[in-house]
């Protein structure tokens, strides 16, 4: 009998087969824009099943992968300049963007300015929300366009080369050898959950401290 986990695998990757680029075009599209869906975890299926079965072209997933991103970064920086920070305050909660990750998010842009576009694609509660953010906080289109890109090709050439080369090298290698490389992938991506978790609650107290009154 087949477990939740099973077939969640399973139909993701009849998915994959069936859609391929335009799967993962419009899912790091819409991920980007502000609505969560699960962008990351598409690509990576996407590039694993492109290292077994050569039928997907890494280059093109990537490059699908980095136009989606750039555009779903561009239509969320528009909803966030056009509603502003009223509305998001309001509605924000309904796609995981409630009070506190934007003030979270308000005060990444104080800190650091446009370059927070660029690295909001790497921190795990705010990474769909850096075009939102950017049109609420009023940063210029131009520095926008600029971090947005930049972010959006190298996040998706990190997860999906680095997917891609670790399904490559589990085809490649014995069953015991890629048990524990997948056990030591398993330990390493838990702790760096345990740390980015940690890091954000920190911020989460300066924006608190800093907002909360605002």
């Amino acid at each position: 009998m087949l477990s939740l986990g099973d077939m969640t695998i399973a139909v993701l990757s009849e998915l994959v087969a069936t859609w391929g680029y335009l799967l993962v075009f419009v899912a790091v599209c819409v991920a980007s824009a502000g609505i969560p869906v699960p962008a990351a975890e598409i690509l990576v299926a996407a590039a694993i099943y492109a290292a077994h079965t050569h039928r997907l072209s890494i280059v093109v997933l990537v490059a699908a992968g980095s136009v989606g991103a750039i555009g779903g970064g561009m239509i969320g920086y528009g909803l966030g300049r056009t509603l502003g920070a009223a509305s998001l305050a309001r509605f924000g909660r309904y796609v995981g963007l409630g009070p506190a990750r934007m003030r979270l998010g308000q005060y990444l842009f104080l800190v650091h300015g446009g370059k927070i576009v660029f690295f909001l694609r790497f921190v795990a509660l705010l990474g769909p929300f850096g075009g939102l953010l950017a049109g609420t906080n009023r940063m210029p289109w131009g520095r926008f366009s600029l971090f947005n890109a930049l972010g959006s090709v190298v996040w998706t050439l990190l997860v999906g080369v680095g997917a891609y080369a670790f399904g490559a090298f589990f085809q490649a290698v014995d069953r015991t050898v890629g048990i524990a490389a997948i056990a030591l992938a398993i330990g390493l991506v838990v702790f760096l959950l345990i740390y980015v978790h940690r890091r954000e609650a920190a911020l989460q107290q300066k924006a608190d401290a800093l907002l909360s009154g605002s």
